[in-house]
């Protein structure tokens, strides 16, 4: 009986010092989601009443938000809503698991997020050809903010650096989001794997990190995938970016790649 009061002991000691370690944080965080200046329903009603109507009768039928979540834009609680999750990430499981909401802080890492995962679609769709014309993308800012912030940049946490940036590897970095919304960390701040300067990523794994409603500001990218790599283009401010063949060659699901396509 000693011996099993401890073992019942030693999750409340880990959550106890996984609490201890988290700080006051906040800042601003980028998101690149699918072009949002087309309205997909349009196309289907002849007025913008009845277009109105058809998004009411579509919006019934989805999941209903978390309680956090209700007067968030939509943009927002979306990663929050559906469940069951299809495929695990680096900190949900798959399942019938709490949403995660994947940021950068800077928009250039938040493309390199996004420019990763379109080439590994083609990586695990050899026979698909690149598309003739680029992806178009919008990239949107929100605030967040919370007094409990995991950092896994900084010590103690740091020291575990390779199991927090494997690059297919996700069962340490889930363990510890499970351990982290037992003791009531909100947010993980986190290296990105995908950028090759590996700068900094947030996970919001709540609502309630969010400090503001809506997005803050929109820019609108275009990803561009070539034999020489990818290509992505902002108009306003003006800026490029190009990820070479090498940009993502650490991922062993990209080795051997087809570049001719």
């Amino acid at each position: 009986m000693p011996a099993a009061r401890r073992s019942e002991g030693r999750p409340d000691r880990h959550l106890g010092r996984l609490a201890a370690l988290a700080r006051p944080g906040s800042g601003t965080c980028w998101r690149v989601v699918e072009g949002q200046h087309h309205v997909s329903t349009l196309p289907l009603v002849d007025t913008l009443a009845e277009q109105a109507r058809l998004e009411q009768l579509i919006e019934a039928t989805k999941p209903s938000l978390p309680p956090e979540c209700r007067g968030l834009d939509y943009l927002l609680f979306t990663p929050f809503r559906y469940r069951p999750y299809p495929i695990g990430s680096r900190f949900r499981r798959a399942g019938m698991t709490p949403g995660v909401f994947y940021a950068a802080a800077q928009v250039e890492t938040a493309i390199a997020e996004t420019a990763f995962h379109r080439l590994l679609f083609f990586a695990e769709s050899p026979a698909t050809p690149f598309p003739m014309n680029a992806s178009e993308h919008t990239a949107f800012s929100v605030r967040y903010g919370s007094a409990k912030v995991l950092d896994l940049t900084r010590p103690p946490l740091a020291r575990r650096r390779r199991d927090w940036m494997h690059p297919t590897g996700y069962a340490p970095c889930q363990a510890l989001a499970d351990s982290a919304r037992g003791a009531g960390v909100e947010l993980i701040r986190y290296a990105s794997v995908r950028d090759p300067e590996h700068r900094l990523n947030v996970a919001l794994l709540t609502c309630r990190a969010f400090r503001s409603e809506a997005p803050l500001e929109r820019q609108s990218w275009r990803l561009r995938l070539s034999a020489a790599g990818i290509q992505a283009l902002r108009d306003f401010p003006k800026l490029s970016l190009d990820f070479g063949r090498d940009a993502f060659a650490a991922d062993p699901r990209l080795q051997g790649f087809d570049w001719a396509r």
